[in-house]
């Protein structure tokens, strides 16, 4: 279903199905409802805040602009930019792979391939902005971008019957985080504990939260290149003092299985940057974090939200599970 016009501007994103899984449910012992980002027109979320942010500088009649990306945030923004009539370069570091290349050639972009970590790629798309004065859209940390995803909670305040016991989240740059606070407080939802997801590997928020200040990892060695960024935005860091947010780092072969799990479950192949969040569901995490009295028991329920990714096909997965040792 389209979304409703905004500021009298056609949002680029839909409003995605919500639909309660069984095999989840089951799982984690309490009605757990999927929010299925994976459906969007770029193959995830991101076309929420990175269509908004495209839009904008479509307004302002901005030249050309760089994007520096793990890929999808790039993919958002290609697609976002043919539907607006704009050129666009989009800057992927080599751990991308070649999928989400082909797919930014395929909508019309143009692709340059810099460094080895996202990290690497946005210095570089820093570069093209100041010696070639295009526009960066940042994949992750600017106010429009969380502004545009805090759709994503709006449209679950008019889908569900009563708000949920807890929404379950990836993190990488804290985009996607900074956009569901924003919501919660739009929908007078903020009490609604969120249980943010990393692997192991690309835990920048875990640790800034641990630290109380942001932190650099120095490199990123999880499996899950989506979610590898090595600071996060400093506005996540804000949300865990705004509402309750608790950390949960899985390891990468937990993120693999809940990614091969939810295929034969819902029939749905997700990258996994978005099985680290449905490893919190599948591993009993949530449960140990009732036990420990950090959620509440029993829940409602438990909204997931399946953030999708365009960086997957069964080859990959296959070769995921090889390189973890999992065959």
């Amino acid at each position: 279903m389209a979304a409703q016009p905004v500021g009298g501007k056609k949002p680029f994103h839909v409003v995605s199905p919500v639909l309660e899984s069984l095999p989840l449910s089951k799982a984690v012992g309490t009605k757990v409802f999927m929010k299925l980002e994976n459906v969007q027109p770029s193959g995830s979320f991101k076309i929420r805040g990175i269509g908004h942010l495209c839009q904008d500088v479509r307004g302002r009649a901005l030249p050309h602009p760089p994007l520096s990306t793990g890929g999808n945030a790039g993919l958002a923004a290609a697609y976002a930019a043919r539907k607006l009539g704009l050129p666009i370069t989009v800057v992927v570091p080599s751990s991308s792979g070649p999928t989400p290349v082909r797919k930014l050639e395929e909508l019309g972009a143009t692709v340059e391939v810099y460094g080895k970590v996202w990290d690497d790629a946005n210095r570089r798309a820093q570069e093209l902005v100041e010696t070639e004065g295009w526009v960066s859209i940042h994949p992750f940390d600017h106010p429009l971008v969380w502004e545009g995803h805090a759709s994503l909670v709006r449209e679950l305040k008019d889908s569900l019957d009563a708000k949920p016991g807890a929404i379950v989240v990836a993190v990488g740059g804290g985009g996607l985080l900074a956009g569901v606070v924003a919501g919660l407080h739009q929908v007078g939802w903020q009490d609604v504990p969120i249980i943010a997801a990393e692997t192991q590997g690309a835990h920048s928020f875990h640790e800034a939260l641990k630290a109380g200040r942001l932190v650099t990892l120095p490199d990123i060695t999880s499996v899950a290149k989506c979610l590898g960024a090595k600071t996060v935005a400093a506005r996540a860091l804000e949300c865990a003092r705004e509402c309750q947010v608790i950390s949960q780092v899985v390891e990468d072969t937990e993120a693999v299985r809940a990614v091969e799990q939810f295929l034969d479950d819902e029939r749905m192949l997700v990258q996994p940057a978005c099985g680290a969040a449905l490893a919190v569901l599948y591993s009993g995490r949530l449960q140990r974090l009732q036990s420990e009295g950090r959620l509440r028991a029993p829940l409602a329920s438990v909204v997931v939200v399946v953030c999708g990714g365009s960086n997957i096909h069964t080859a990959q997965l296959r070769a995921l599970k090889s390189q973890l040792g999992m065959e």
